[in-house]
C-alpha cells in the first residue's frame, strides 16, 4: 500500500526565484560569471549594531524560550516606531505578535480568518507566496490586473467592482514586489473605506515600508481598524533576511489565535534575535538612509539603461528594490526570454509570470546589486536582445 500525502499539499506553490538561482549557481560551478538580479535581497551587511545586541545577548544568556508573542520589549519597540512614523498608538500586550519572520505572520493571519471557498482578492502580478498559502487553504485568490498605464497600482474602482458576498479578504503590497509600484494615500484610504463599510479584512504587506523615494510611504496603519492586519519585518529595512524575524499589528482576538497558532508551530520566536530586533528599532537609523541613498541611486541606473534598450519600456519604481519592465516587443513568453538570458548573456533575471499571469510579458530585476554589476549585466542584456530584433 503506497503512503499518501494530505491533498492540500498539491496547491502549495513556491517561489520561483530560488528555482532560478538554483540553475545560475548550476552555470557559476561550471565556471560562467552570472550576474544576479534574480534574488530580492539587500547585498549591504546586518548593521554592526545590530549585530552587537545580538552576540551580547549570547554572552549574556539570553538563549531560552521567550513569551510566544514575543518579548514585552520588542513589542513596546514596535509600537514606539509605528507611533513615531504614522502618528498612531497601538497596544503592544493586544495588538502586536512576532514571528519568524513576515511569512509566518501573512500565513497565520489568512489561516486564522480563511475557510474553504472564502475569496481573497489579490492585484496581479504579486508577490506567489499570497496565492500560494490561499491555495492551500482552498480558499479561491481573485485575481485583478494591475496595469502598467496606472503604474500598476492597485485602484479602488477595481478592488470594488470584484467584491462579492464571499470576499474576506483584500491582499495589498505596497511598496509592491515584483512592480516597485506604490500605493497613494487616496489608495489606501479609499480601499480601507470600502473594506470597513463591507466588513473585509486588508492584510497589508508593507515589508518595503522604508525602502521609498520621492513620497512618503502612507501605511494602512493610519487607517488601522479591527479590519486592518499590518505586516512588516526587518529583513529588507535592516539587512537582517537570515535573522528571520516579522511581525504583525492586528485587532486583540486575531492577535491571540495568531500567537496560538505560534505556539503550535514554533513555540516562539528566537530569543536573542529579538535583542537584536530592538536594537534595530532604537539605535541610529542612519544605516537605512544610507542604504536606501544606494538604492534611489541604483534604481535611477537602472532605470536610464533599460530605457535605452530598444524594444524595452519600462515604468520608474517608486519604492522597494525592483523594476518591472516591459518585453513583450520581443515576441517572446518571458519564461523564454528568461532562461535565453541566463544561456546567452549569463543574466540572471525573474519572468514576470513567476508573479502570477498577469506578469506575462514583463520581466522582474532587483538592483540590490552593485552599480558595476548593474552596467555589466545590462550591458550583456543589451547584446543579447540585439540579436532578438
Amino acid at each position: 500500500m503506497g503512503l499518501k500525502l494530505a491533498s492540500s499539499m498539491s496547491r502549495l506553490g513556491t517561489e520561483t526565484a530560488f528555482e532560478v538561482l538554483a540553475l545560475a549557481r548550476e552555470m557559476e560551478y561550471k565556471g560562467f560569471k552570472i550576474i544576479h538580479f534574480e534574488i530580492g535581497e539587500p547585498d549591504f551587511d546586518t548593521p554592526s549594531h545590530i549585530k552587537d545586541a545580538a552576540v551580547e545577548a549570547l554572552k549574556s544568556g539570553f538563549t531560552h524560550y521567550t513569551p510566544s508573542q514575543g518579548i514585552r520589549e520588542l513589542r513596546e519597540a514596535i509600537a514606539e516606531k509605528v507611533r513615531d512614523d504614522y502618528g498612531v498608538d497601538v497596544d503592544p500586550n493586544r495588538n502586536i505578535v512576532v514571528m519568524p519572520g513576515a511569512k509566518p505572520c501573512i500565513f497565520a493571519a489568512m489561516l486564522a480568518i480563511l475557510d474553504p471557498g472564502d475569496e481573497v482578492i489579490i492585484p496581479s502580478p504579486a508577490y506567489p507566496i499570497y496565492e500560494s498559502i490561499i491555495n492551500f487553504l482552498d480558499a479561491k485568490p481573485v485575481l485583478i490586473p494591475v496595469r502598467e498605464e496606472d503604474e500598476f497600482r492597485l485602484t479602488v474602482d477595481a478592488v470594488a467592482e470584484n467584491i462579492t458576498s464571499r470576499t474576506r479578504m483584500i491582499v495589498v503590497n505596497t511598496p509592491c514586489n515584483p512592480t516597485g509600484s506604490m500605493l497613494s494615500p487616496g489608495d489606501v484610504k479609499g480601499i480601507a473605506e470600502i473594506a470597513r463599510e463591507r466588513g473585509i479584512y486588508v492584510l497589508a504587506d508593507e515589508v518595503y515600508s522604508k525602502i521609498v523615494f520621492e513620497h512618503p510611504h502612507y501605511s494602512f496603519l493610519e487607517e488601522f481598524d479591527d479590519n486592518v492586519i499590518v505586516v512588516d519585518g526587518f529583513s529588507k529595512t535592516y539587512a537582517m533576511t537570515g535573522w528571520r524575524l516579522g511581525y504583525a499589528i492586528a485587532n486583540s482576538m486575531l492577535i491571540e489565535y495568531m500567537t496560538k497558532l505560534q505556539i503550535n508551530i514554533v513555540s516562539c520566536p528566537v530569543a536573542f534575535v529579538q535583542k537584536a530586533a530592538i536594537a534595530a528599532l532604537r539605535g541610529p537609523q542612519d544605516c537605512v538612509k544610507s542604504m536606501v541613498e544606494e538604492y534611489r541611486s541604483r534604481r535611477d541606473l537602472i532605470y536610464d539603461l533599460l530605457r535605452r534598450i530598444d524594444g524595452i519600456r519600462v515604468i520608474k519604481p517608486k519604492g522597494a528594490f525592483y523594476i518591472f519592465p516591459n518585453i513583450s516587443s520581443y515576441g517572446m513568453k518571458s519564461l523564454n526570454l528568461m532562461k535565453y538570458l541566463l544561456a546567452e548573456a549569463k543574466v540572471a533575471v525573474l519572468h514576470g509570470t513567476a508573479f502570477g499571469q498577469y506578469g506575462e510579458g514583463y520581466l522582474r530585476l532587483s538592483y540590490a546589486l552593485s552599480k558595476e554589476e548593474i552596467i555589466e549585466g545590462l550591458r550583456r542584456m543589451r547584446d543579447a536582445l540585439e540579436k532578438l530584433r
